[in-house]
């Protein structure tokens, strides 16, 4: 029977093969473990960096409110809003805009400050 290496080939030999998948394994290793070998000041430190769900929420209202402002000009500008109702339309939208982000930049210095939120956190009707 013939052997798959000749006797004189560069074949790699089985210490080499099990010292790369020692490596591989430890590389692993080292890199899934990195959450669990954060220091306490690390764990809090990426906690701040979470954003405040406040925040989170008020960003998502401003956002809708402005596609509702773009939505009544879009429909004035295509004739399906008269001029008087799109003008009662607009200052009311902004009005409720103008709230949300008083709210907001509330809720941001608030989160800045590591106090928790108070007061109204919706714009009153």
């Amino acid at each position: 029977m013939r052997r798959a290496w000749p006797a004189s080939s560069d074949a790699p030999e089985p210490r080499v093969e099990i010292l790369l998948a020692l490596v591989v394994v430890a590389v692993v290793v080292w890199f899934v473990s990195g959450p669990l070998r954060r220091t306490p000041g690390e764990t809090e430190a990426a906690a701040e960096r979470l954003e405040d769900p406040r925040v989170a929420e008020l960003e998502a209202r401003k956002e809708a409110k402005y596609r509702e402002i773009r939505d009544a000009e879009l429909d004035r500008e295509q004739g399906k809003l008269s001029q008087a109702d799109w003008s009662r339309q607009d200052a009311e939208l902004r009005r409720e805009a103008i709230e949300i982000l008083k709210l907001l930049d509330q809720a941001r210095a608030e989160a800045a400050n590591g106090r928790p939120t108070q007061g109204a956190d919706r714009p009153a009707a």
